[in-house]
């Protein structure tokens, strides 16, 4: 893989906790293209821009999840790396929790949304490294 520039991304792991429950629930995309993977919002940082900004960019254009209806932890943050067509790709991850209830609206890279509680997310997202990022995040709620 060297020579070939790394591809980075970022995202925010969106959760909440329905007062119905009080279990913390993940929002998890799924992707309209093959293999169908389910993630938390993120995307490719653009030319000149930072992975915050990505983050924050991406989660509104797939999730239509404004800034202003998050909390996010600016400090707790998680950057994944694993080959992707050859290539290394980092995708950063904040944690952010969502402040109201709120309907997702898909942008058409995403065919279907989910709120997942730590075990369903941890299976649905089938990555071993997302799974072990949904429980680092989940640790640092608890606390």
């Amino acid at each position: 893989m060297a020579g070939k520039a790394a591809v980075r991304a970022a995202g925010l792991v969106v959760y909440r906790r329905p007062e119905a429950t009080g279990a913390t629930e993940f929002l998890l995309l799924q992707a309209s293209y093959p293999p169908y993977h389910w993630t938390p919002p993120k995307g490719h940082v653009d030319p000149g821009e930072d992975e915050w900004t990505a983050a924050i960019r991406e989660t509104e254009e797939e999730a239509h999840i404004k800034k202003d209806h998050l909390d996010i932890h600016e400090d707790i943050h998680h950057t994944l790396y694993y080959p992707v067509k050859g290539r290394m790709k980092s995708v950063k991850y904040w944690l952010a929790k969502l402040k109201d209830p709120f309907d997702v609206a898909l942008s058409h890279e995403h065919q279907n949304w989910k709120w997942a509680k730590l075990e369903d997310a941890v299976k649905t997202s089938e990555y071993k490294e997302m799974g072990e990022l949904f429980r680092l995040f989940n640790d640092k709620i608890s606390k």
